[in-house]
């Protein structure tokens, strides 16, 4: 069995992204996103530090310090592109102005809840940033994560074990094993890759699972 790497989980999310999408990538894997968005779409990348039309990241020796995401990340901007107050992004981020929101996570349940700011760790730091505010704001959340931790459990869970960002508010799972719709009916497997039966995904998961329905290459 082939997992996907982090570029290849990142590359698929950018395929379900739709032409004249606004769409917020969160710190982390997300932002690795931009840099597989297709060429021929038209989409608006937002950061909630206050900007609007951010492009892939800069080559090297190109960094602006002063363009960065909301991760500190340097970036770019796209022509048109804009600057904003912090106030005014969340704004546009509690106000349902965004299409799709993409998240990093700790944890997603099988009802689309999701934990992905404190491990519920002593000496965790809290940093809960505006993933509440885009957990509910956004029109489509997608979660995109490795499927199991270091240790080999599954971070998608019967009930969520650490604090709560948002409650039932993830739409999709993007995985290195699999691509996973949150539905009323329980998970629907997508796409899984190559290599890897339903079965034994189902063992990796740990929580019910419905059929998939193709296979996803690696």
């Amino acid at each position: 069995m082939k997992r996907l790497t982090r570029d290849q989980i990142a590359a698929r999310v950018a395929r379900d992204i739709q032409e004249g999408a606004y769409v917020n990538l969160g710190i982390g894997l997300p932002t690795l996103v931009a840099n597989h968005l297709p060429k021929d779409r038209e989409i608006f990348l937002h950061s909630e530090n206050g900007l609007l039309g951010m492009g892939p990241a800069p080559a090297a020796g190109e960094e602006d310090e002063d363009l960065i995401n909301a991760g500190k990340q340097p970036v770019t901007i796209l022509t048109g592109g804009c600057f904003f107050h912090h106030a005014d992004s969340f704004a546009m981020m509690r106000g349902g102005h965004l299409d799709v929101c993409v998240l990093g996570a700790f944890q997603v349940s099988v009802t689309g809840d999701l934990a992905n700011w404190h491990t519920g760790g002593p000496d965790a730091i809290p940093a809960v940033g505006g993933a509440m505010d885009l957990a509910i704001g956004a029109k489509q959340v997608y979660v995109m994560m490795e499927h199991q931790t270091k240790s080999g459990e599954s971070k998608i869970v019967e009930r969520c074990s650490y604090p709560l960002t948002g409650i039932g508010c993830v739409n999709r799972i993007y995985t290195d094993l699999a691509v996973i719709d949150v539905t009323a009916h329980g998970l629907k497997v997508v796409e899984f890759v190559t290599g890897l039966t339903f079965d034994e995904l189902q063992r990796l998961t740990g929580v019910p699972l419905l059929r998939a329905a193709e296979v996803l290459p690696a």
